[in-house]
């Protein structure tokens, strides 16, 4: 068994005089695997991301990833280094003026020098496919492209987890195939929330149901995303690739 990258045992957080959005939500990540987190919208999928990453602190129940736990204050700071999160929306992630400097942001936080920091930086942006884009200016770039250059920032931390939420959102089919190529291109631990299902069942192993909160299924991608009756239950459908080979 390779070791777990990340835990996740009995989670649970209410947003203050709000809805529960985790109730008692358990799963693991093995190392280097690639998992797909499904559910309706309000499921508590982006909840999980933001107390994984250490941005809301959970009141119930223990996380570690890559054996750092993000209850302890101590620990949360370091998991920027090893945690990264890719927002839906890209435009939450990209501040500076050139794209060099939003790539550098984190690696630059981490006290590297310059040197390193630039190497870092034109890896990062080759994996992505970017090379040459270091002085374009974030703002003018495509969704896409913003995408990447989001990517782009977190692989130039060189994290062992990845927490994707909804990493297909905005791209044309050629962006959302690069998009496929470079996740499965990356030996991390990977968690995948999106409702491009087709897109989990090219980049995942195995899926998770979430809703209301709480894990509904965990199994091998294919027998999860192919369960009709899981599906519908869910507000789900089954992904159009899965229906023509029953």
């Amino acid at each position: 068994m390779s070791e777990i990258a990340v835990r996740v045992s009995g989670l649970t957080y209410a947003y203050p005089n709000g809805p529960t959005a985790l109730d008692g939500a358990s799963l693991e990540l093995a190392a280097g695997e690639s998992v797909g987190l499904v559910g309706p919208n309000g499921a508590g999928k982006t909840t999980l991301f933001l107390c994984l990453s250490g941005v809301l602190p959970a009141r119930r129940g223990c996380m570690t990833l890559l054996g750092l736990d993000p209850a302890d204050p101590a620990q949360r700071r370091r998991l920027p280094e090893h945690v990264g999160i890719v927002f839906q929306n890209s435009d939450d992630q990209l501040f500076n003026t050139t794209v060099l400097d939003d790539v550098a942001f984190g690696p630059l936080n981490l006290g590297l020098p310059p040197d390193e920091v630039r190497q870092r930086v034109t890896e990062a942006l080759a994996r992505v496919g970017l090379s040459g884009f270091e002085e374009r200016v974030p703002f003018h770039l495509s969704g896409g492209e913003k995408r990447r250059v989001a990517l782009a920032g977190v692989l130039a931390m060189r994290p062992g987890v990845l927490l994707l939420d909804e990493p297909s959102m905005y791209l044309d089919p050629r962006g959302r195939r690069e998009l496929i190529r470079l996740i499965n291109g990356l030996p991390v631990a990977k968690l995948i929330a999106s409702h491009d299902l087709e897109m989990i069942l090219q980049t995942c192993g195995r899926a998770v149901v979430l809703d209301g909160g709480k894990v509904m299924a965990d199994g091998p991608v294919r027998e999860v995303l192919g369960n009709a009756a899981l599906m519908e239950a869910h507000g789900l459908e089954v992904p159009h690739s899965l229906t023509h080979h029953s």
